[in-house]
């Protein structure tokens, strides 16, 4: 039982308070072996499905967990072809995102009325941004793409940030490596706040992302925040967090005629 199904099973009588308690304390963790305890209630709690790293851990340990099926919807994230072989033995219905390397255990939300967008500066900047275009479906959240529109060729950004302004988003993810400017770009365009996302792309001193994440870090543009590098299952989270809220403040007010 999740936690909706524990609550309403008491509000019947049909188990005491004491055993909703145990219930709902057994539904918070589900371990798998000696090492790995799974939140099986964030979805719930948070809004946000259940995310495995997948880089520092075994193709076997991946697929153990995946087979346990701890929620509706899993992800697992910075996984490669080996974690999915490995998965797909134990888990068929198993799909995997190559690009991004999310693996996805169970099926995705139906698209709700949340809207984001995600725009990269560079094609090499694309893995993580797929990543967190994962994380936002995951969510229910839709997502605009724009890629390739970085400040090398400054006139591309312009239609994209046209077009996601005309479209009411409601936030906006920008990734970036390099030098990283362009999510301050992006901010000082557009009233939706925006997320930057820095990318382990460069050369030499700060080329692994620690350039471009000081430079959104120190932006002069109100209205940005950043994540750590490559962290697309962040910048995504947020982002879905920020328009689902902003979607059922919407419905509640239309409920309430305001």
């Amino acid at each position: 039982m999740d936690i909706r199904d524990v609550l309403e099973t008491h509000k019947q009588g049909k188990i005491s308070s004491e055993e909703a308690e145990k219930l709902l304390r057994m539904d918070y963790l589900e371990r798998i072996g000696q090492d790995c305890a799974l939140d099986r209630s964030r979805s719930m709690r948070k809004g946000i499905p259940e995310v495995v790293y997948g880089a520092s851990k075994t193709p076997a340990k991946v697929a153990e967990i995946c087979a346990s099926r701890p929620a509706d919807l899993l992800l697992v994230s910075k996984a490669g072809r080996d974690h999915f072989a490995a998965v797909k033995e134990r888990v068929p219905d198993a799909e995997f995102r190559e690009e991004c390397g999310i693996i996805v255990i169970g099926r995705m939300p139906e698209p709700g009325r949340g809207l984001i967008g995600i725009i990269t500066a560079g094609t090499s900047d694309v893995p993580v941004a797929e990543e967190a275009v994962a994380m936002a479906e995951a969510m229910g959240v839709r997502v605009m793409r724009y890629y390739d529109v970085g400040v090398a060729g400054i006139h591309r950004i312009s239609e994209p940030v046209k077009r996601l302004i005309e479209s009411d988003v409601d936030a906006i993810v920008v990734v970036a490596g390099m030098e990283g400017a362009l999510p301050t770009v992006v901010s000082s365009m557009s009233t939706a706040p925006v997320i930057g996302i820095p990318t382990s792309t460069g050369y030499g001193a700060g080329g692994k992302g620690e350039a471009a994440l000081l430079c959104m870090l120190q932006t002069c543009s109100p209205g940005l925040t950043a994540v750590n590098i490559d962290n697309g299952i962040g910048g995504g989270g947020v982002a879905a967090l920020i328009a689902n809220r902003r979607s059922e403040r919407k419905i509640k007010d239309r409920k309430e005629g305001t």
